[in-house]
């Protein structure tokens, strides 16, 4: 049976001292050198401080990073690229990084496809295939480092949204280590408070994550203004109702001082008219929150579509005059399949029928 490597980029200073010491029998300074490069992206192989037979050694136990960009899209509109990231077992996932005035922000994937099965969104289409471990979703940030430091070393990943395939919350331990890691000053040093985590309302873990003392943006998919047609489009509304999460919603404001941001895809003949804005301005009243208002992307296997832009702006409007904080989400990506899915399933797609 062939034994899984360890991944090196998920492990904490302390674990990789362990390893190094114990497992490798080498001096503890040893560790410190290793992390400096785990930290510039680099494979065993470019660790060229360590003595040949060192990384050999590491290399039959061990595997840097265990995510690699198989294939980068970048669009002709706004400079935004797409990552299709290959895993060590085969699977596929993605991820986008966005050019901001400031600084770049790359859209993470926690779980390989997504169990969820919110109607709008591409990823959950196949189900979930397994969780993410914490080196996976570390490895995203240092491979697309070091993708974009090839034509200018000055740049790196500033911000993180995890809202991409995945349901974050479903993979609760993993990410809660990820987010210490990229955290640590002596790791990639990215901000807590320049994150942001996306759940579809997963409300015992809302609870929970409230209480890790972590500084991160709550994003919640609310995408409707009552449960009733939350749950045409969530099935996780049928779990817990509008006003179980929006309390979950309160108190995570009330533990972290940081406002919600609620996410709300508009859906031609279904949650996109005047009285949907008017109901949802009712609920979020005295909430400290945002809505961002998503134009959707047309999901052609569920048949929805998005709504023309005058009810997107008639929908904007009614929210301000509410006096519910709320803007439209700027479209990114468009020429290269920017929403989330799209293009881990049109290459399997190829792979099943032969087609490249």
């Amino acid at each position: 049976m062939k034994l899984e490597k360890i991944q090196l980029l998920g492990m904490t200073g302390e674990e990789l001292e362990r390893f190094v010491t114990q497992d490798l029998k080498e001096s503890r300074f040893r560790a410190g050198q290793i992390a400096g490069w785990l930290n510039r992206g680099a494979e065993i192989g470019e660790m060229t401080n360590l003595s040949a037979a060192l990384r050999g050694r590491l290399s039959e136990l061990a595997v840097a990073n265990p995510v690699r960009i198989m294939e980068a899209y970048r669009s002709k509109l706004d400079g935004t690229e797409k990552f299709l990231y290959a895993l060590g077992d085969g699977n596929l996932i993605e991820g986008v990084l966005m050019r901001y005035h400031h600084g770049d922000t790359l859209c993470v994937s926690t779980q390989v496809g997504c169990r969820m099965g919110c109607a709008f969104c591409a990823s959950t289409l196949d189900g979930r295939v397994r969780n993410l471990t914490p080196g996976e979703l570390l490895g995203q940030v240092a491979a697309a480092n070091r993708h974009i430091q090839r034509d200018d070393p000055a740049r790196r990943v500033h911000n993180i949204v995890l809202m991409g395939s995945g349901e974050p919350l479903d993979n609760y331990e993993n990410v809660v280590k990820f987010l210490r890691l990229v955290n640590d000053p002596a790791g990639l040093n990215i901000s807590l408070r320049n994150i942001s985590l996306s759940t579809c309302g997963l409300v015992r873990r809302m609870y929970d994550f409230a209480a890790e003392g972590l500084p991160v943006t709550l994003s919640l998919s609310l995408h409707a203004p009552n449960d009733e047609i939350r749950r045409k489009i969530m099935p996780v509304a049928n779990a817990y109702s509008y006003e179980e999460v929006l309390a979950a919603c309160r108190y995570y404001v009330e533990k972290t001082g940081r406002r919600v941001i609620f996410e709300y895809a508009l859906i031609k003949d279904l949650n996109s008219d005047v009285r949907c804005a008017e109901e949802l301005a009712r609920r979020l009243r005295g909430l400290q929150c945002h809505v961002n208002l998503i134009p959707l992307n047309d999901v052609r296997e569920r048949k929805l579509e998005a709504p023309g832009r005058k009810t997107v702006e008639a929908f904007l409007k009614r929210l301000e005059l509410k006096h519910i904080s709320a803007t439209v989400r700027r479209e990114m990506g468009a020429d290269i399949e920017g929403a989330c899915g799209q293009l881990r399933r049109k290459v399997l797609a190829g792979q099943a029928t032969g087609d490249k």
